[in-house]
């Protein structure tokens, strides 16, 4: 790609156009080097690294191309104030398969739909707790945030190349694909409830918004709550998330 090509990454049309993300810094491009060997497209990785990184980079030995460029391009392709020195240009994995029998989750794999999430932060601290306890699939619902926004690679912390992840998934779709779901709701069973577990697909909704309450009613899902002291009455959506997959992995 031209140097003018990747500084536009930044902007979700042209990483659709392009087929490339950006990654920053010196912890996710370990993270990326680590899964590198199973990477179909490894080779079409490019490190831009100032001087302080050329020999840093290339002692990683990763089989990625690297290319040195100066303080004022570095800065041109960074998403934060004071760039590391090390940014991957790298293709955009194939989220989409033929046939919705590829897309049922594995034995054991917990799938958790995210309905419009909006919040960068959110979501990268979600896929680290889903990379985290692992077994997990990620479903993204059409107008969520990209998740290979440079704000959501960032705040996954490299947890974004170890979670599948499907984007564009439409709720009424998901009654092809599942049998039981379960949601959170102030009024259900507490998560630490044994049936909690049992269910194929648990849905997470806007953070100001929630589930569409017909798309509930649909799918004839389950409420369950995690019960608190009563002194607010909502949780942070990355925080409800990261709870019920603890529970689930107990």
């Amino acid at each position: 790609m031209k140097f003018d090509d990747v500084k536009k990454l930044h902007q979700k049309k042209y990483r659709n156009q392009f087929g490339y993300y950006l990654v920053e810094g010196e912890h996710l491009i370990l993270e990326l080097h680590k899964v590198s060997k199973t990477l179909s497209n490894a080779k079409a990785v490019t490190l831009y690294v100032t001087e302080e990184y050329e020999a840093w980079a290339n002692q990683l030995n990763s089989g990625f191309s690297i290319l040195t460029i100066n303080q004022k391009q570095m800065s041109q392709l960074s998403d934060t104030k004071t760039p590391q020195g090390i940014i991957a240009c790298v293709p955009l994995p194939n989220l989409t398969t033929d046939t919705l029998s590829n897309k049922q989750p594995q034995h054991g794999e917990r799938c958790i739909y995210l309905h419009e999430v909006q919040d960068p932060g959110n979501l990268g601290t979600i896929l680290r707790t889903l990379a985290w306890f692992g077994h997990c699939r990620l479903l993204l619902s059409p107008n969520s945030v990209d998740p290979f926004n440079p704000k959501v690679v960032r705040a996954s912390m490299g947890a974004i190349f170890h979670v599948s992840i499907e984007q564009d998934v439409e709720l009424r779709d998901l009654q092809t694909r599942f049998k039981k779901f379960a949601y959170l709701d102030m009024q259900g069973a507490a998560i630490n409830n044994a049936t909690f577990a049992d269910y194929d697909c648990y849905l997470f909704g806007n953070e100001a918004r929630g589930v569409p309450v017909d798309a509930l009613a649909a799918c004839n899902a389950d409420a369950f709550t995690i019960a608190g002291s009563g002194t607010i009455d909502s949780l942070n959506l990355a925080s409800a998330v990261n709870i019920c997959v603890y529970q689930l992995s107990l």
